[in-house]
């Protein structure tokens, strides 16, 4: 399902993704979902469409561990973060929730672009532009969380970490 980018810059914090003054909204999801990146561009949380694409620059999700960042980018229906390079521990909760966070060349792709994933292929296909950006593939095991939705899901699923 193709969905448009949204461009963000360099060093997005996970204060600008979910910011601080809400956190007191962490058990209405929801409601705090409505906030996403609303710091780093205002118009994002309400016109954001399910399917559509972050795509930023170097260290997204810099600072704090706040593992609601990753997880209300999800419920807002944004099917891949694209970057240039991300902060360790926001890549790691992106992928226990399910939420793909795929290193790509982030400057060949502009704002409003049609993009479309192909995960197991270890591709973004810019319809826009027909340039193919390929990532580094992930482990089978992170592929198999984000296939099944999140480590918890692929727990409550297979009961363990193996792969048959």
């Amino acid at each position: 399902m193709p969905g448009k980018a949204w461009k963000f810059r360099d060093n997005i914090s996970t204060d600008e993704i979910s910011p601080g003054r809400y956190m007191s909204l962490r058990s209405n999801l929801p409601e705090l979902a409505k906030h996403t990146l609303e710091d780093a561009r205002s118009e994002f949380p309400s016109k954001v469409r399910p399917g559509d694409y972050i795509v930023a620059g170097k260290n997204f999700g810099m600072g704090s561990s706040r593992e609601q960042a990753p997880l209300v980018i999800k419920m807002l229906g944004v099917r891949a973060v694209l970057a240039s390079s991300f902060a360790r521990i926001f890549y790691r909760n992106a992928i226990n929730i399910g939420l793909p966070a795929l290193v790509v060349n982030t400057p060949a792709i502009n704002e409003g672009d049609e993009l479309e994933l192909d995960l197991s292929g270890g591709k973004v296909v810019n319809l826009t532009s027909g340039q193919e950006l390929p990532f580094p593939r992930m482990s089978k095991t992170m592929e198999a969380i984000l296939n099944e939705g999140g480590l918890l899901a692929y727990v409550e699923k297979y009961g363990d970490l193996l792969l048959a």
